[in-house]
């Protein structure tokens, strides 16, 4: 019998199944997948503190010393104004702008530092110091 065609679809059996089976994937997958951001800022961060690090060497070469605290890293990207004055400090600076942290807040910097010569540190999700997980500083002393 020509010009006749059957249409096979989907019941609605068999599209509940595949909503199911799809539920059963989410509920498994979802949770795990929901906190690797959290562990990717910690990361990003981490890269950061190293980056400002390397800037932070390029600078004591140039100028023999590390910036003070109140200079700050503010000195990788303008010419510090306060004393002592860099003697060398590289035209167009060492970085082209301050990164914040993963969680939008400052990158901090201690010259001296509590853990070593200097500390670049960010005090994590909360912003305060000290704290676990999420929360818990990362710093140059860590890396």
């Amino acid at each position: 019998m020509a010009g006749k065609e059957f249409q096979r679809g989907f019941t609605l059996i068999e599209i509940m199944v595949v909503v199911v089976i799809l539920g059963i994937l989410a509920a498994l997958v979802v949770p795990k997948v929901m906190s690797r951001p959290d562990e990717a800022r910690i990361v990003a961060a981490k890269q950061d503190i190293q980056a400002l690090g390397q800037a932070l060497k390029l600078y004591r070469l140039d100028n023999q010393r590390y910036p003070t605290s109140e200079q700050g890293l503010q000195a990788l990207v303008q010419k510090p104004t306060t004393a002592p004055l860099p003697p060398n400090w590289k035209p167009g600076g060492y970085l082209d702008r301050l990164p914040q942290d993963p969680w939008k807040h400052d990158y901090l910097y201690l010259n001296p530092g509590l853990h070593g010569e200097i500390d670049i540190l960010s005090y994590g999700a909360d912003g305060a110091s000290g704290g676990e997980g999420n929360d818990a500083d990362i710093g140059s002393w860590s890396l």
